[in-house]
């Protein structure tokens, strides 16, 4: 799927416009064009504060959240690149602590587009390469890196040796590119580890536990894996964390979603695993607090788009059945009384009945709609899934009207099914990530 960017200042639409514009395109993966396009501008990722760098299907947003919010309670900088961006471009390079400014965007942009206009690099490699350029100008204490898509050939694994790496949650998304096998999705994501650099992952299953650690070794990468190298429990509002340098506990986090303790536990494995910074444990506790990730099961504030609905909004980007199942455990513990109502869209390689199934259980109806500037599901096509799961199922042109159109007496709203569709949604809500 091709990105695409939009922007109320003209000098970055200018460039935008270019952007948009690349070829080849989001299609093909490898590294010879982002290290070729990184050379001409000076190979900035080589100079570069200490790297947390991090993959994973799902989780991984969260987790990056978490680890600077952890570093910046330590009162340190962080830069932070992360994918896609829900409203504003701009959304995806953060400089020590800050989302970048258009009057630094355009020339920075324009910049990494001159010098690469030869190479047929991505929009996603252009952009990598810009926010690396950002991040070697900008002074800050740490880069908190999240994988665009996969690891091993992903554009972000050109940084030769990071202070520590990553992986959340593995599931099933991508297969065109990645794979059509967790097996193989896991070997691709754990391509991300470096030669003595740590290796640090959530539990798996035991064969994908296998290749995980076949690849680590291979890489000669020191694996840490949940359950071997660190554990975690939750209980009594408390997160308790032990690995090899002790036991700490924080408050569980104020994300929503039973899954959300298990981001925070990876982010603090990560951070004790590296020696590059030095983070102390109240600043781990006050994360959990302070971490903030946009339509990630996220309420939707009083606005224009929250005022035409009959009950509160929660609002998640979620597209694939790993998604789908934290979905529907975050749903029962926020919405646990009323008739609760879906409001779906969903790109065009998106599997609508791996999300929809597990959520089944617990709507009362769902109402598909499109997916603005993206190709997506006919709305039609995702009602005829959602009946065919035995639930009342409508169309409607945007979220304005499907909103206006459910019944009072209705408990809760969920919006889900593609960030890009949170993005149009926290828009025209005036709610914008900052």
């Amino acid at each position: 799927m091709p990105d695409h960017a939009t922007s109320s200042s003209p000098p970055v639409q200018r460039q935008l416009d270019r952007l948009t514009a690349l070829s080849p395109g989001a299609d093909i993966l490898g590294l010879e064009r982002i290290t070729a396009l990184l050379a001409r501008i000076g190979d900035p990722h080589l100079s570069l504060p200490p790297v947390l760098h991090v993959a994973g299907t799902n989780g991984k947003g969260s987790t990056c959240a978490f680890l600077r919010a952890a570093i910046e309670a330590a009162g340190l900088r962080a830069h932070v690149y992360s994918s896609p961006h829900l409203v504003r471009f701009n959304e995806r390079i953060r400089l020590a602590g800050h989302l970048i400014e258009d009057a630094m965007l355009a020339p920075l942009l324009e910049e990494v587009l001159d010098a690469g206009g030869d190479i047929g690099a991505s929009f996603f490699e252009v952009t990598t390469a810009a926010a690396f350029l950002a991040f070697s100008r900008t002074p800050a204490n740490a880069c908190v890196i999240e994988v665009g898509l996969g690891g091993r050939l992903d554009a972000t694994n050109v940084l030769p040796r990071p202070a520590a790496t990553g992986i959340a949650q593995l599931g099933i998304d991508h297969q065109s590119f990645l794979g059509d096998t967790l097996l193989e999705i896991a070997g691709e994501k754990a391509g991300i580890a470096k030669p003595g650099v740590p290796l640090v992952t959530m539990r798996y299953a035991g064969d994908i536990a296998a290749r995980v650690a076949q690849v680590a070794r291979e890489a000669g990468a020191p694996l840490l894996m949940e359950g071997d190298g660190w554990h975690w429990s939750a209980a009594d509002g408390q997160l308790r964390y032990a690995d090899a340098r002790g036991e700490i506990e924080t408050p569980l986090p104020a994300l929503a979603g039973p899954h959300q303790p298990a981001n925070l536990a990876l982010a603090i494995a990560l951070l004790r695993a590296q020696s590059a910074l030095t983070i102390p444990d109240d600043a781990l506790s006050t994360a959990a607090g302070n971490a903030r990730w946009p339509a990630r099961m996220q309420p939707l504030a009083p606005g224009p788009l929250a005022a035409l609905a009959p009950a509160p909004v929660w609002l998640d980007g979620g597209h694939n059945p790993a998604a789908a199942a934290a979905v529907t455990e975050t749903l029962r513990q926020v919405a646990p009384k009323g008739p609760r109502y879906l409001i779906l869209g969903m790109l065009a390689n998106k599997d609508p009945h791996g999300l929809l199934a597990p959520l089944a259980p617990l709507l009362s109806g769902i109402t598909a709609v499109p997916v603005p500037g993206h190709e997506h599901h006919a709305p039609a096509a995702l009602a005829r899934i959602g009946q065919a799961l035995g639930l009342e199922a409508t169309t409607a042109g945007d979220v304005p009207q499907a909103l206006a159109a459910l019944p009072a007496g209705t408990g809760a709203v969920l919006i889900l099914g593609s960030l890009y569709l949170a993005g149009t949604v926290l828009e025209a809500n005036r709610q914008l990530p900052d």
